[in-house]
């Protein structure tokens, strides 16, 4: 964060001053992190004292000032220098985050920790800070790190760590720019209509990247048209100076051209007459994609490190911003060359000794992003062709996909379906709820598979059975795919696959 002193965040968050002086608090500055875990915290730092699950963070204020916190931003006095901050009705509308919050301290301090965010990267801004934001329903994650590669070469880029993208993972990211970024990549995720304006108001893009319309969280808003106009809270929000980059493959997307201000800058993988477009995509045999780059005039040979022939959206909209940026086509292809899996349990891709490939897809699940991590691994599994056409065991071990509200029956059946129709060797279905008897259901009921034991859909009761069961039967050269919502915990299951010695020790991530 940029130099401040505890007066001055005091003025920005309209907060009062706790066990310090007026004089001291002007003397005393904030230099380092802003952090909401005490275990995190640095010297110069400055600790959010927010409620969790488990554990309130004012419990944790003194041993946060013992770590190096210079200060607390707290909603009651915790006995160490603070500045206190009291809930009101504006900030309760926006901080849905805190479900547990239930005297209102949380959003007192998520409100606070807006407006700092707020504050300072209006003082970034005017110094020359581009901000950069990106949504949709499936993919914000990967892009997100994409953006950071191919922006990496042009200068200093914050982006935030795994899926920092509500109501505080947003500000804090923003807060972790100084001086000396160039470019700040936001995530902006919504549970409810508005969250997206809210999270563009802290820190207004300059670029907005929307990448699709889909039905993650199809129980939250009720409808795809909701989910859309949700959307379009971010090209709404980009000024007309700004630039707006959508994937226009997607028909929905393809549509927010007409409520923003801002230029347009349309990627297609299928239109040719889109800004930035992709030629025809080849896969790799661990479904990594390559394609030729067509950006106005220029073109360029594109190789992709991640995996997944859904990549390419996520790659040619990174691509359109870094180009926007000043960047040749030949440092997008280089950073994109490069540009590995960076957050945690998304499409990691790991080869044991033993040849047995893990496609570490846990933290999150939808619909779409199902279908995509479900056709990677039969690619790696039964791609090619002619003499190069692979024959290799697949396993697809998923769990629930959460907050689908009452489509999400029918559509954990049409997992368990696809499953069958993409020749997954054997599908094992993790957690005994109504949706994942559905999955369970729809791979039986499609019907393709026998019962000798080496084709069929299986239900175990938690991560701890399925992991019992992989140890138990997996062979050499199999391909294993995990993949659910982070509720569901499959992260641990993959990590333990990933690292299984019984499987002749980890190999290398690919």
């Amino acid at each position: 964060m940029i130099d401040l002193t505890v007066a001055q965040i005091a003025e920005i968050v309209g907060g009062e001053l706790a066990d310090i002086s007026p004089q001291a608090a002007a003397e005393l500055h904030v230099s380092g992190t802003v952090e909401f875990d005490s275990r995190a915290v640095t010297p110069g730092g400055l600790f959010l004292a927010l409620p969790g699950s488990r554990a309130d963070g004012h419990d944790y204020a003194q041993s946060a000032v013992a770590a190096g916190a210079v200060a607390v931003l707290a909603a009651r006095p915790v006995g160490v220098p603070a500045i206190v901050v009291a809930p009101d009705a504006q900030a309760a509308s926006t901080a849905g985050v805190l479900e547990y919050d239930t005297d209102g301290s949380g959003v007192a301090v998520l409100a606070a920790l807006a407006r700092l965010a707020a504050a300072v990267a209006a003082k970034l801004v005017a110094n020359g800070l581009t901000i950069i934001g990106v949504t949709g329903s499936s993919g914000k994650t990967s892009t997100k790190d994409l953006l950071a590669a191919v922006l990496a070469p042009l200068g200093e880029v914050v982006a935030p760590p795994g899926s920092f993208n509500n109501e505080l993972g947003h500000p804090w990211t923003v807060l972790r720019a100084t001086e000396k970024t160039d470019y700040l990549v936001l995530e902006l995720s919504a549970r409810h209509p508005g969250n997206i304006a809210a999270l563009a108001a802290i820190a207004p893009p300059t670029i907005g990247v929307v990448l699709n319309v889909g039905t993650a969280h199809l129980g939250e808003f009720g409808s795809r048209e909701v989910i859309a106009n949700t959307k379009a809270e971010l090209p709404q929000a980009i000024p007309e100076s700004g630039v707006v980059v959508l994937n226009v493959d997607d028909p929905a997307v393809a549509a927010m051209a007409d409520v923003t201000a801002a230029r347009v800058v349309r990627v297609s993988r299928e239109q040719s007459t889109a800004d930035v477009r992709a030629g025809p995509v080849t896969l790799d045999e661990l479904a990594r994609p390559r394609f030729t780059l067509h950006a106005g005039e220029r073109t360029q040979e594109i190789s992709l490190a991640v995996h997944g022939d859904h990549q390419v959206g996520n790659a040619l909209c990174a691509a359109a911003v870094a180009l926007e940026c000043g960047a040749s086509t030949e440092q997008v292809a280089t950073a994109l060359a490069g540009a590995r899996p960076v957050s945690g349990h998304r499409m990691r891709v790991t080869t044991r000794a033993d040849g047995v490939t893990v496609i570490d897809d846990a933290y999150n699940a939808n619909p779409d992003s199902m279908r995509a991590g479900l056709q990677a691994l039969a690619w790696m599994a039964h791609g090619g062709s002619g003499e190069r056409k692979r024959e290799r065991r697949s396993w697809a071990v998923l769990g629930e996909m959460a907050e689908l509200g009452e489509d999400a029956i029918s559509e954990h059946d049409r997992v368990g379906r696809l499953a069958v129709r993409l020749d997954v060797s054997r599908l094992v279905v993790v957690g005994t709820g109504r949706s994942m008897s559905a999955m369970h259901h729809g791979a039986v009921m499609e019907g393709a598979w026998g019962s000798d034991g080496e084709r069929g859909a299986t239900m175990v009761a938690d991560a701890d059975a399925a992991l019992a069961l992989l140890r138990a039967e997996l062979r050499p050269g199999d391909v294993v795919l995990v993949k659910a919502s982070n509720v569901a915990g499959l992260g641990t299951l993959a990590d333990a696959l990933v690292a299984d010695a019984a499987g002749g020790g980890q190999g290398a991530a690919q």
